[in-house]
């Protein structure tokens, strides 16, 4: 079994080996077994065929969080063509960047449609399609497509007859821009396949396991993590009757489909701890572990979490171009977790490097790089992003962390968003997670701003719990108490607030921005 090359022949043996297990759930609306989910691929995979479309073509999807995304994103990369996958909230502009940018052959969506997805596609000339899938009569699921056969493709070739190859590129995605205009990062089913492998070894994810997507599957946290992972395991996923998180309805969906595990971005944990803090649950699931990756994760936090629901909190580290994980903290049976520690590398060499590309020993800071299968090839028509990217034959990360004398990755925070005062270099992250550790604090953002006198001062952007006066001279006070004097943030913005990615991720970037921007 473990001997498939692409992630799509990996899938097809696990829904051979467990075809009456639950793949796939949509809150209250369909209950898909593993070999279900694939015969409506393999039909939705003849139905592309039958379109004209060829291996490399690239197809953009916007979907919210439904059965259709996910059978349509199988089928795509089931006929080595290049599954896009692009978040529905953008604007016309947005999308006609990216289908330009990925050369887009084709835009599916749901068949509610997308109307700025479809207007960029028809100012491009890229042809429609939808997708829907419903109930039919004998209660089993049925997949509707409206694609138009092709007048150019006479005969038909079966998709059974089409060979899937590790190098086919199956995922072309974006970096999330936290720096720059978006670099495009294709990977391959050999890339997905390794990443897909390492989430399940470190996890020790199996059949038995059952989760609840909460985060987008245009990204790969959601995509990889939640649901690749998942589905090569023979686990099972549901996704929220919404098509997105919904706080209100994560712990039901939780508790029915005996969730053994959720991850998230720690903008959701918060959500999800201040609901359990203001609106409890009658019953929480057993969970055999949380996980939290995308951005860090204050320790105060995962304290909390800890307690409120009784399970390992796992922080971990992942980026685009690595097909996600890096490192994770292991399961309790494997070692400890470290709060404020991204955990050990999984399937993959990790190195700090200084700037010369010398080797850094533990506890000393320098840039983390790494080497494995799961890294992407390198960056889309980007050849100066490439040879910055892949220096001294590793892959440059574009973060700043140490391993400890245990082998746990520490990270310090991106290059560009330390803070230098000074000449002293002050990380975002420590900032942040003093402040958050203030009981009247519910989120807490530092940044740096242009300075006359230290080229950079230190400011933050602060968000109270609820009902608290936190004020300005509070913030201070307990920065002064908490902090190194060169590290008290300069001015506290006191905020209801923060901009936000589509992913959750509080740029610092933005923040910066937006706050110095009101002075």
């Amino acid at each position: 079994m473990e001997t498939a090359s692409t992630l799509t022949a990996f899938l097809r043996h696990v829904a051979a080996k467990f075809p009456s297990r639950r793949a796939l759930s949509v809150a209250a609306k369909f209950d898909l077994t593993h070999s279900r989910l694939h015969q409506l691929v393999e039909s939705a995979a003849q139905r592309l065929l039958a379109a004209g479309i060829k291996p490399g073509d690239v197809v953009a999807l916007t979907f919210p969080n439904t059965v259709e995304f996910v059978i349509m994103f199988l089928a795509v990369i089931r006929v080595r063509a290049t599954a896009a996958p692009l978040n529905s909230a953008y604007t016309a502009e947005e999308f006609e960047f990216y289908l330009t940018d990925s050369e887009s052959k084709l835009l599916l969506t749901s068949s509610e449609g997308n109307n700025a997805a479809q207007a960029a596609a028809s100012k491009l000339n890229i042809a429609h399609a939808t997708a829907s899938v419903t109930q039919a009569e004998n209660n089993e699921a049925e997949l509707s497509l409206s694609l138009s056969q092709s007048d150019s493709v006479n005969s038909v070739d079966s998709v059974e007859s089409v060979v899937n190859d590790p190098d086919d590129v199956a995922l072309f995605l974006h970096t999330s821009g936290t720096t720059s205009r978006p670099k495009g990062v294709p990977l391959t089913q050999h890339n997905l396949l390794s990443s897909v492998q390492n989430i399940k070894s470190v996890y020790r994810l199996t059949e038995s396991d059952s989760t609840v997507i909460v985060l987008p599957l245009f990204h790969v946290h959601g995509l990889i993590a939640g649901l690749l992972s998942s589905l090569a395991a023979g686990a099972a996923v549901a996704l929220p009757a919404a098509g997105r998180f919904s706080a209100s309805s994560f712990w039901k969906d939780m508790v029915k489909y005996n969730a053994t595990w959720y991850t998230a971005v720690p903008t959701i944990h918060q959500i999800i701890l201040d609901r359990h803090a203001n609106n409890p649950e009658p019953v929480y699931p057993r969970l055999r572990f949380i996980r939290s990756c995308s951005a860090s994760l204050a320790p105060v936090i995962l304290g909390k979490l800890e307690e409120a629901f009784g399970a390992p909190v796992l922080e971990a580290y992942a980026m685009t171009e690595a097909s996600h994980l890096m490192a994770s903290n292991p399961l309790p049976q494997d070692g400890p977790h470290k709060a404020g520690s991204v955990g050990k590398p999984v399937g993959q060499e990790m190195v700090i490097l200084d700037q010369t590309g010398r080797v850094q020993e533990a506890e000393v800071s320098g840039e983390v790089c790494i080497r494995g299968p799961n890294v992407t090839k390198g960056y889309k028509n980007n050849v100066d992003a490439n040879t910055a990217a892949f220096e001294f034959g590793w892959f440059h990360t574009g973060d700043v962390g140490y391993l400890d004398s245990d082998g746990y990755l520490h990270l310090v925070g991106r290059i560009k968003e330390l803070i230098n005062r000074g000449g002293e270099k002050i990380s975002p992250i420590e900032v942040d997670a003093v402040l958050l550790s203030h009981p009247d604090i519910a989120q807490a953002v530092a940044f740096g701003a242009p300075d006359a006198k230290y080229g950079e001062e230190i400011y933050c952007a602060v968000i109270p719990r609820e009902g608290s006066n936190v004020d300005e001279a509070e913030v201070l006070r307990y920065s002064k108490k908490n902090l190194a004097s060169f590290k008290v943030p300069k001015k506290v913005f006191i905020t209801d607030s923060l901009p936000k990615t589509a992913t959750g991720k509080i740029l610092r970037r933005l923040v910066g921005e937006h706050f110095v921007s009101q002075i």
